[in-house]
């Protein structure tokens, strides 16, 4: 099963608490473009986008979501009343064709709780994946942005290929679950091998077959674009942003297209604008294991029933995850735990330090033979509620693909190896075959890496955290190299899990916060310390 490039911890935070109680009680890219000038559409005939500038979006409130956003209920309003509106904006397919044929962007927002005089705009985010819907996403963790909504409307979109807008989809309900269950780590010889690429040519071809119109425009440089149209639908002057994991490549790429139209822009949890996806494995798989040795100390030091040091949590986990590749277990119905999905599980926990404790639960409760929540922790990265799969997936791999040019067979992998060994005794083996979720898929990708320079765009703060375990933490300082002189701002928080504004950290949330409400930039090199949030 492929890899996600760096979902955001969104997804673990939004179904972190009910999971940790039940836990507990159970025991990239285009050339530059010269950026448009203002909320009259300065630059919209330079893309021939004079009606599509100047349509007005219908709001109305939010339905339930769909399938493909992972369904659930409509969201509820805001304690002060406020209500969720959605609306979809109409974009070009193919932004080489402004003219030609277009698709829906769904949006969703929560206007602004300020009078007429305070309000600065609309505070555009992005929770990452590539391939979460933030449509869904914003509304679930509305309470950590109140504060901003103090000045803003808060917004969000489903990038298109995602979600509501002409989402990604490839296999259905019962096939995906057949897809999850896959052995992601074909090690027993070349017929494991074999029919690992087997199960990948088939789901490529199944890709095209059902999404093919938009497979070859899900870019994200198609996204950016799609960014700056929504700044001006809005009647913004500048984009105001908060991109959390994917969602900094994505302000990156945003801000290189468009440096004159960037506002206050955050990028939290910062991807590493400098490396091919074989280069991202390597530091991920390293990011993981950092972060397992960061859980398997603070389980050791509270008791921990895996083991009694780092070392034999580490043995204990790698032999639990060797067996269930061997003999998985059943669960309730046709569901399996296998060595891969307890393996997701796990990363799936390390996103949040909310999430430890019920992962120390879970890995005990797996090797006691109940799986329950290792199963459930490893649905979160799948996109999957109950019998219901989001597109994340399908989502995940189309952007990715549709990005990155890089093409690996498994020989090459295969050659590297004893470095993704090294970089993780646990991870190391699932992010080698991971590399080569983009192998025979039926769109080229565009680059080996995005491209975010952005001379003359205004600060862009990026939050780097140094127990990041998906967008490790040396991706800041090289996105702030990229970006260009006097662009990037680094913060950095010396803490865990991956992003740092939703780990609650209250140097992290003043400075973000002081920065998008009052324009007060931090100082480049601010440290920002840990303040521990788990425990027994």
């Amino acid at each position: 099963m492929p890899t996600k490039r760096a979902i955001s911890a969104a997804r673990v935070l939004s179904a972190g608490a009910v999971l940790l109680s039940a836990s507990l009680a159970a025991c990239g890219q285009a050339g530059r473009e010269g950026g448009a000038g203002g909320a009259d559409g300065g630059g919209a005939q330079e893309y021939g986008l004079g009606r599509l500038s100047a349509q007005s979006l219908d709001w109305t409130d939010c339905p339930a979501p769909s399938a493909l956003q992972g369904g659930g209920e409509a969201p509820d309003a805001l304690p002060d009343g406020t209500r969720w509106q959605c609306a979809a904006m109409e974009a070009p397919l193919d932004w080489e064709e402004p003219d030609g044929e277009t698709l829906d962007i769904a949006l969703v927002r929560a206007r602004s709780s300020a009078d007429a005089e305070d309000r600065i705009g609309s505070l555009l985010f992005n929770f990452g994946g590539p391939g979460a819907s933030g449509v869904t996403t914003l509304p679930g963790l509305a309470a950590d942005y109140e504060n901003l909504r103090t000045r803003y409307d808060l917004v969000s979109f489903d990038p298109r290929g995602v979600g509501n807008s002409s989402g990604v989809r490839c296999l259905d309900a019962p096939a995906m679950a057949e897809m999850v269950q896959q052995d992601a780590t074909p090690d027993d010889g070349d017929d494991e091998v074999d029919a690992f690429r087997k199960y990948q040519r088939e789901y490529a071809a199944a890709c095209e077959k059902n999404s093919g119109r938009v497979l070859p425009h899900v870019g994200t440089a198609d996204a950016a674009r799609d960014m700056d149209l929504i700044r001006r639908v809005l009647g913004d002057d500048k984009l105001h942003y908060f991109g959390i994991s994917y969602g900094t490549e994505l302000g990156g790429t945003y801000a290189h297209l468009f440096p004159r139209n960037v506002g206050r822009a955050v990028l939290d949890g910062v991807v590493d604008p400098t490396q091919n996806q074989l280069e991202n494995a390597l530091a991920q798989a390293a990011g993981f294991q950092l972060a397992f040795d960061h859980f398997a100390a603070w389980c050791v030091r509270n008791g921990c029933p895996l083991g009694g040091s780092v070392e034999e949590v580490t043995q204990r986990v790698m032999q639990l995850a060797d067996r269930l590749d061997d003999r998985p277990l059943t669960l309730d119905g046709d569901r399996r735990l296998t060595g891969s999905l307890l393996l997701q599980g796990i990363m799936a926990a390390l996103y949040s330090e909310t999430a430890w404790p019920a992962l120390e639960v879970g890995l005990a409760a797996a090797a006691a033979g109940d799986g329950d929540t290792m199963l459930n922790l490893a649905d979160i990265l799948s996109g999957r509620h109950g019998n219901v799969f989001s597109d994340l997936q399908d989502a995940n791999t189309a952007i990715t693909c549709a990005d990155r040019s890089d093409r690996y067979t498994p020989d090459e992998v295969a050659d590297r190896a004893s470095e993704f060994e090294a970089a993780s005794a646990v991870f190391g083996e699932t992010a080698m075959w991971g590399t080569l979720q983009c192998t025979g898929w039926p769109v080229p990708g565009k680059a080996a890496h995005p491209e975010v320079s952005a001379p003359g765009a205004a600060p862009i703060l990026l939050v780097g955290n140094t127990g990041d375990p998906a967008t490790p933490y040396q991706g800041a300082a090289r996105m702030a190299e990229q970006l260009g002189r006097g662009v990037g701002v680094q913060l950095t928080y010396k803490g865990e899990g991956h992003g740092a504004y939703h780990s609650g950290n209250s140097c992290v949330r003043d400075a973000v916060d002081a920065y998008l409400l009052d324009g007060r930039v931090p100082a480049s090199g601010t440290v920002c310390e840990h303040e521990p949030t788990t425990g027994k």
